[in-house]
Formats: C-alpha cells, structure tokens, sequence
C-alpha cells in the first residue's frame, strides 16, 4: 500500500519526485526521465531506479519508452505536498516578512519537517489563503485545487493587455528582478512591441517602462483582463 501523505514511510527523496511528476506532468500525458532528471538535479539512471520504486509502491505509472506519471494516490500526495509548501511560503512572508523572491528553498526545508498539526495551525494563522505569494493556487484539504486557464507572458501578442497570475518561483535571483519590474502577480501590462528577430519586449507595467529579453521572462504566467477575477 502506497504511504499516506506527511507519514514517515513517504520519504523527502519521494516526496520531490511526486511533487516534481505533478508539476512536469500539467498538461501532458507523462514526464520523461530527462525531464525529471533535469529538474532534480539527478542522474537518469537515479530517476530510473526511483521511478521503479514508486510504481511498485503505486504512486506512479512508470514504463521506459512512455515515461512516468502520478496514479490517483501519487497526485493526492503531490497535491498535499504542493499545499504544505505553498502555506509555508505564506507564512514565511506574511508573518515571519522574509524576502518574497527567496522564501521558495527556505519552504522546501521546512515542508519535509513540520507536522500536519503545525501546518494546519500556520494556515489558520495567515488566514488559510487560496494563493502563494507567487501567485500559485493553494490545494484544499481535500486535495482541489481550481484549473487556471493562463498562458506565458512570452506568448502575449503587441497590443495586447494581461494580468500577472503566476510567476515561477525556482530561481530566486530572477525573482528578485521581476519584483523589482513589477512583474508580481496582480499587475497590469500591456505588450507595446515585440522585436522577434531580437527576442525583445517592450512592455508597460501598471504605467512603468520596461525592455526585457523573451528568456527573461519565462516563467511569468498570464491572464486577459476580461476573463480576470479582478479585471
């Protein structure tokens, strides 16, 4: 039987490979083992073996030539494992008001080691919060979590109007800049031009310039004003 979510048998190693299959696997059918490799770090052969195990375990469904992704029990860990991280970086920066663009590792520690007593206390204590600071919708308790319909900022056509939803929360020194851009979830902007030949984009953020190249601005997730909760 597959271990429960938060219970000592489902170890940190597990742990990030379920929560790297939830997030690689959005969208698609399965994740490659060169997918997984690349995102933790690890050898193909390491994810290989892993992946294995958790498919014997029935966490995952997992064949060489089709790669891997989460069985129904794989993604109730996933999500359960999304919504501790997701309330930790609340609580790091609502409360303990540490630095936005870097609380994301600060969060990977902690989630491997606080109770889900602790967590609970720490959600009612920043208002149990449906998004993180980063914009990421926050799992229920039940595992639900509502479906975006957002696209990356880098596909917005000139001319065009969006607001920030989501920013990709992995590199805290990119981070650091879109914060200091602007570039947070919430804002306005709107695409004046874009140089393809050049890979440039002049955008206007709630009234403020900014000229960036298309890979400094992966990551930054999207939505149009008119389907906006708050447009």
């Amino acid at each position: 039987m597959a271990a429960a979510p938060g219970s000592p048998a489902l170890s940190r190693s597990r742990q990030d490979y379920l929560k790297a299959l939830f997030v690689l696997a959005q969208g698609q059918e399965s994740a490659t083992t060169s997918q997984v490799s690349q995102r933790l770090g690890v050898s193909a052969p390491s994810v290989t073996k892993m992946l294995t195990r958790l498919a014997t375990e029935g966490l995952v469904l997992h064949s060489p030539r089709a790669g891997a992704r989460l069985t129904a029990a794989g993604r109730r860990a996933a999500l359960a494992l999304i919504r501790r991280h997701r309330i930790l970086e609340t609580f790091l920066v609502r409360v303990l008001e540490l630095d936005w663009a870097l609380v994301h590792e600060d969060a990977e520690v902690l989630e491997h080691h606080i109770s889900d007593r602790v967590l609970e206390a720490l959600d009612r204590l920043v208002g149990h919060p449906l998004e993180d600071p980063h914009g990421h919708a926050i799992p229920d308790r039940r595992g639900r979590m509502p479906q975006r319909d957002l696209r990356p900022l880098v596909e917005v056509a000139a001319g065009e109007r969006a607001i920030v939803r989501e920013i990709r929360d992995r590199d805290g020194q990119r981070m650091g800049r879109w914060k200091q851009a602007g570039l947070v979830p919430g804002a306005r902007l709107r695409i004046k031009s874009v140089r393809p030949l050049d890979d440039v984009y002049e955008l206007e953020i709630d009234g403020r310039p900014l000229i960036a190249g298309r890979a400094a601005l992966v990551g930054v997730m999207v939505d149009r004003p008119s389907r906006s909760r708050h447009g």
